[in-house]
């Protein structure tokens, strides 16, 4: 397998998205998908903290950067 396909596969596993069906599918879509990229990533930085790998400072810090790039994604 191609480096490429590799890495989509990972990424599938590790930050699966659901299909949208909503009303208005056109409009729904990329905030959507944006919401669930944002919860999965959520999930693993609590998860690391939950574990102590992350301290309570550094997941709350990540998780507002990925709270601003999705705020900044509207």
């Amino acid at each position: 397998m191609s480096n490429v396909i590799v890495q989509d596969v990972k990424q599938n596993f590790l930050y699966p998205i659901h299909p949208y069906h909503g009303k208005d599918y056109f409009k729904g879509l990329i905030p959507n998908r944006q919401l669930q990229q944002f919860t999965s990533q959520v999930s693993y930085i609590a998860g690391l903290h939950n574990n102590g790998k992350l301290s309570t400072q550094q997941a709350y810090q990540r998780i507002e950067t990925l709270w601003e790039i999705l705020e900044s994604a509207d």
